[in-house]
């Protein structure tokens, strides 16, 4: 079960709301920071923390809603710890609405819908020189900083374009997974599809621009969602050629 609050800050703030949401296992800080909708039923802002490294994390995301019944305005969240994903609102009371306060109470939501987790952050910036690009993937329960590397080995188009390697703490180079060039058949923009080996285990994820990143070198890492664009083979495994 989960519990917390969560207030409205001054429209100054650079995160909309702030609180915190406590269950048996953890006690944590979270944000709302507003984001640019794609669409009707995109979400409203990303919910976002602090992990133990101290780096910023994207946690999960968060719509505003209206109740069916009773028509008053709430906020739905769906939340990523590293421990699986979990649905809350954030509503108000009699008395806080009454006041027109923006103290908000979390609430845990029973829901039979699947969920796909949002539990990451990242961010890939492209290198000035060897065709190499640098970056980091997070979420609360680990922290990797990596590179990725042109792959030398590759002698077919499915195989990827490019090694991504971490250090160890001596500083030996090894490999955790791969990367493909890829473009959007329904945008035409570039983007990578990655295939990372995490603590959580093996991960897929695409790292995309947004309209202030396009024509830069820096890519936002977002949860890889299927839409049948993924390059051939992206999944076939971690090999050192392949």
């Amino acid at each position: 079960m989960f519990a917390g609050n969560l207030t409205r800050n001054a429209e100054t703030a650079a995160a909309e709301y702030t609180g915190m949401i406590h269950s048996s296992r953890f006690d944590i800080a979270i944000q709302l920071e507003a984001r640019a909708k794609m669409s009707a039923r995109s979400p409203d802002y990303d919910v976002t923390a602090v992990n133990k490294s101290g780096r910023k994390v994207r946690i999960g995301t968060a719509w505003n809603e209206t109740g069916n019944t009773s028509g008053n305005p709430y906020i739905s969240m769906q939340i990523d710890v590293g421990l699986g994903p979990f649905r809350v609102n954030a509503v108000q009371t009699k008395e806080a609405r009454a006041a027109q306060s923006g103290a908000f109470e979390i609430i845990p939501l029973v829901s039979n819908g699947l969920m796909k987790s949002g539990s990451l952050s990242g961010e890939l910036t492209a290198m000035d020189a060897d065709n190499a690009f640098t970056g980091y993937i997070a979420n609360m329960m680990f922290d990797l900083e990596f590179i990725l590397i042109e792959n030398s080995y590759k002698t077919e188009e499915t195989h990827p374009d490019y090694r991504i390697e971490v250090s160890s703490p001596r500083g030996t180079p090894i490999r955790v997974g791969s990367a493909w060039m890829a473009k959007s058949s329904r945008t035409g923009n570039d983007y990578l599809s990655l295939l990372i080996n995490t603590p959580d285990g093996d991960l897929r994820v695409n790292a995309v621009q947004n309209e202030e990143q396009r024509g830069g070198q820096t890519f936002s890492i977002i949860p890889f969602i299927d839409s049948g664009e993924q390059p051939q083979d992206a999944g076939a495994g971690l090999s050192l050629v392949a």
